[in-house]
């Protein structure tokens, strides 16, 4: 997502062809990234997930270029990559949202950051969110969400951003066949893959207030998941009025953290 915080990592710029170049140890680390997701997902991922990624094709051996994903998202659901800088600010990320194309900052982790990094990388941003832009449901979802967004104030935005954290981020789905994960936050992380379906955090039924008053850090393991028991849930809150969820949320006030504070640095 967005931030104000300046980063270390520089997204690479396209030649004068549109190709985006990567050194060969960037390109290991995609596949040491790729290899290992793909040995734990399965059975964990939702089956929309896994479509998603069957259409993709991406491949293991190289970072992807955009346009190779961008034809696939296009064809599928009419959105695209948009290629950033590292960090964007909540204006750029909402508009290109709203307009159905999906921030990708060129850049990938380095080997010292190779489990962890705050910032969304490459790795992050196609192989944890790409193939749940194939569906039309989380498609709608995620451009309703840009445009609710731009419209937003600042304080409402803060409570927007909960929406987007435990659906998009770190949603997960209680199907038939039993607990599945869509939240590319999950997804793109091997220990939150395996965290989020044990025995260890919370887990409840979405409620869209409950989900808005819901504080969240973004440098640990949840400790609660709100369940959707579909995807075209999404979809319904595409059809309803958000923004009045908002108010209430904030008129409610936060709940109490199921995390410590921060240790200050």
């Amino acid at each position: 997502m967005s931030s104000k915080k300046p980063s270390k990592y520089v997204a690479r710029e396209p030649n004068a062809e549109g190709f985006i170049e990567y050194t060969e140890l960037e390109h290991q680390t995609w596949q040491r990234l790729i290899e290992r997701q793909l040995q734990i997902i399965p059975g964990r991922a939702c089956d929309e997930y896994m479509h998603g990624l069957d259409l993709l094709n991406l491949p293991v051996d190289r970072i992807p270029q955009l346009e190779e994903v961008n034809s696939v998202l296009r064809r599928e659901t009419g959105w695209e990559t948009a290629r950033v800088p590292a960090l964007i600010g909540f204006e750029t990320f909402f508009r290109l949202l709203s307009e159905r194309k999906f921030p990708v900052a060129t850049f990938i982790r380095t080997p010292e950051e190779f489990d962890y990094l705050q910032e969304p990388d490459i790795f992050h941003e196609i192989f944890g969110h790409c193939a749940m832009l194939t569906n039309p449901a989380f498609a709608n979802f995620t451009q309703k969400y840009g445009e609710l967004g731009l419209k937003a104030s600042p304080k409402e935005r803060g409570y927007l951003a909960r929406l987007y954290w435990f659906t998009v981020e770190f949603g997960l789905l209680n199907t038939k066949d039993g607990l599945r994960i869509y939240g590319g936050g999950i997804l793109s992380s091997p220990k939150e893959t395996l965290y989020a379906l044990s025995d260890e955090p919370v887990r409840v039924p979405f409620e869209a207030v409950d989900t808005l008053r819901t504080p969240y850090r973004i440098d640990i393991v949840q400790p609660i998941y709100y369940l959707l028991n579909d995807l075209q849930d999404l979809q319904q809150l595409t059809e309803i009025d958000l923004m009045a969820r908002v108010r209430e949320a904030m008129a409610a006030g936060l709940f109490e953290p199921m995390f410590p504070p921060k240790e200050a640095a």
